[in-house]
C-alpha cells in the first residue's frame, strides 16, 4: 500500500504507512526475524522523509499544505485531513467481510477489554465481523486510544481506525488507571475526534447494516444519538451492549440496572435504551449473570501466553494488577471517593462469590488476592462473540421483549438463568478463538512448542468450577 501511495506521488501519506508497517514488525517479531522486510521499511521512510523536505524546501512550492497540518504537536490527528475517510461499503462488501462493527471501549480498566479486540480478531479473520472503527473512552481516553492502536496493530487489524472519545462520566480533572503494555505508544494515526470517526464510518456503510458494541459507559454513544439521530436510526441495525437491565416482564420500557458501564454515566445510559426504544433501534443486552455463567481459570492466561505474543503476556500480567485493583476498591467503605463507580453490591462476600468460588470470607485481609482468584469473567469478549448471530444462536438463550413491533434481546436475566446453554462448549468454543487469534497475528499454523495442552484448554479444571452452581449475586 506504502508503494502505492507513494507512485502516486501521496508522499505524506506514504510515509505514514510505512511508519505504521515499522511499528506493526517492531511489535510482532523479536530482532534479526524479518530484518529485509524492516530494512525495505525503514528505507523508505528514510526516502519519502527526504523527498518530502525537499519537497517543502524554499525553493520548491509548497504543495504539501493541503495535505498535511501545519502543527506536529500532537501524536493524533483528524486522518480525514489525509484522505483517509472510510471506504464506501456496498452489501457485497458485507457479505465477503461480515458485519460493520463499531466498538465503544474503555481498554486499559481491565484486560476483558483487551481479550475482546483479540476474539474480535478472529471473527474478522473469519468474516463474520468487519470491525470498522475503535473508540475509545473514560477519562484518559487519548491513553486507552495509544493501548487500543497498539493491540489491534500486533492483532492483524492495522486497517481498524481509532478514535477518542469522551470522558464516560468521569468528572474534569480526574483520570482513572490504564495499565501499561509494551505495545502502548502514540500513533498519527488515530483520530482527535472519536465522534467524527463514527459519522465517517457509518457514511460509509449501506442502509440498516452496521452494529454499534458497546463495552464501556454510554456517554459517548449517548452523544452520538442525540447530535446525528437520523444518521443512527438510518445506518445502525443493532446496539449490543455489555451491562444489565431491571426484570423485564412488565412494562414497555428497558431500564438501565447498576451494572458498572451503566453506573459510570446513568443518565447516558437511560437515554440510550430510552431512544432505541423511540426510534425502533433493536437492542442486545448481555449481563453479567451471562459472564457468571462461563468463567475462565486463570491458567488460561498462562497457556494463552505460551504463544509469547506480546498481547498475551502482558494480558496475563494485567490481569493480577486489574484484580488486585479491584479487590483493593472491593475491601473499602461503600461510600469511599476510591471506589469511584463501583456498586455498593460488589463488597468482600461478592469478591469471594465471584472470583474465589466459595461464599467463605477471610477474617484478615490481605493487599493481594491474586492466589486466591479460581476464576474470571470473560464480560466483553462474550459481548463480541454475541454480535455474530450464529454464535447467537448456538450459545446463548435470548430472552425478547416486543416494543413497538421491535424485539430488543437480554441475555441472562438471573443467577439461575444466565443465557448460557452449554457453559463446557462456550469454553471450548471461545479458547479455541483466543488461540486461533494469536496464531494467526504471528504466523504460527500449530500451538508453539513447550505447550502442554491443547486449544480447549484446561477443560478438566474448567469444569470443576462450572460445576460449582454457587454464582456471584
Amino acid at each position: 500500500y506504502g508503494n502505492v501511495l507513494r507512485s502516486t506521488g501521496d508522499l505524506t501519506k506514504a510515509r505514514i504507512v510505512y511508519q505504521r508497517a515499522i511499528t506493526i514488525h517492531e511489535l510482532n517479531f523479536k530482532e534479526g526475524q524479518q530484518a529485509r522486510q524492516l530494512e525495505i521499511c525503514t528505507t523508505g521512510v528514510g526516502d519519502l522523509t527526504a523527498e518530502i523536505e525537499e519537497m517543502e524546501s524554499p525553493s520548491m512550492p509548497n504543495i504539501l499544505c493541503s495535505t498535511m497540518p501545519c502543527s506536529k504537536k500532537s501524536s493524533t490527528t483528524d486522518l480525514s485531513v489525509f484522505g483517509l475517510a472510510q471506504k464506501q461499503l456496498t452489501a457485497d462488501d458485507i457479505e465477503s467481510k461480515g458485519t460493520p462493527l463499531i466498538v465503544f471501549t474503555d481498554i486499559g480498566r481491565d484486560v476483558d477489554d483487551e481479550m475482546a479486540l483479540v476474539l474480535l480478531s478472529s471473527l474478522k479473520r473469519k468474516r463474520l465481523l468487519n470491525p470498522i472503527a475503535v473508540i475509545t473512552t473514560l477519562s484518559p481516553q487519548r491513553d486507552r486510544a495509544y493501548l487500543a492502536r497498539g493491540s489491534l496493530d500486533t492483532m492483524g487489524m492495522a486497517d481498524t481506525p481509532v478514535g477518542i472519545g469522551g470522558r464516560g462520566g468521569v468528572a474534569d480533572g480526574v483520570e482513572l488507571e490504564v495499565y501499561k503494555a509494551n505495545h502502548m505508544r502514540p500513533s498519527t494515526s488515530i483520530y482527535g475526534s472519536g465522534m467524527k470517526l463514527v459519522c465517517e464510518a457509518l457514511e460509509s456503510v449501506p442502509r440498516k447494516s452496521a452494529q454499534l458494541l458497546c463495552l464501556a459507559s454510554l456517554s459517548d454513544v449517548a452523544s452520538f444519538i442525540e447530535e446525528h439521530q437520523d444518521l443512527f436510526t438510518s445506518k445502525v441495525k443493532e446496539v449490543v451492549i455489555m451491562g444489565g437491565v431491571m426484570p423485564m416482564e412488565t412494562g414497555d420500557s428497558l431500564t438501565p440496572d447498576t451494572a458498572y458501564n451503566n453506573n459510570c454515566d446513568m443518565p447516558s445510559a437511560q437515554f440510550v435504551y430510552r431512544k432505541c426504544l423511540e426510534l425502533g433501534v433493536p437492542t442486545v443486552t448481555l449481563s453479567r449473570w451471562a459472564a457468571y455463567g462461563c468463567p475462565i481459570r486463570p491458567q488460561l492466561l498462562d497457556e494463552l501466553a505460551k504463544t509469547k505474543h506480546s498481547v498475551a503476556t502482558n494480558i496475563r500480567t494485567m490481569s493480577k494488577y486489574s484484580i488486585d485493583q479491584l479487590w483493593n476498591k472491593v475491601v473499602l467503605p461503600s461510600n469511599h471517593p476510591r471506589r469511584e463507580k463501583l456498586p455498593s453490591r460488589c463488597d468482600v462476600k461478592w469478591f469471594y462469590k465471584t472470583f474465589c468460588g466459595t461464599e467463605d470470607t477471610p477474617t484478615e485481609l490481605n493487599e493481594s488476592i491474586w492466589t486466591q482468584v479460581e476464576k474470571l469473567n470473560m464480560y466483553d469478549p462474550l459481548a463480541v462473540l454475541i454480535c455474530d448471530p450464529s454464535y447467537r444462536a448456538l450459545h446463548f438463550n435470548c430472552k425478547a421483549k416486543t416494543v413497538r413491533g421491535v424485539r430488543h434481546i437480554v441475555v441472562g436475566t438471573s443467577e439461575i438463568d444466565t443465557g448460557i446453554r452449554d457453559p463446557l462448549s462456550l469454553y471450548k468454543e471461545y479458547s479455541r478463538l483466543f488461540v486461533e487469534a494469536l496464531q494467526a497475528s504471528l504466523h504460527e499454523p500449530e500451538m508453539p512448542l513447550g505447550s502442554e495442552k491443547e486449544p480447549d484448554m484446561l477443560l478438566e479444571e474448567t469444569t470443576k468450577i462450572m460445576s460449582t452452581r454457587s454464582r456471584a449475586a
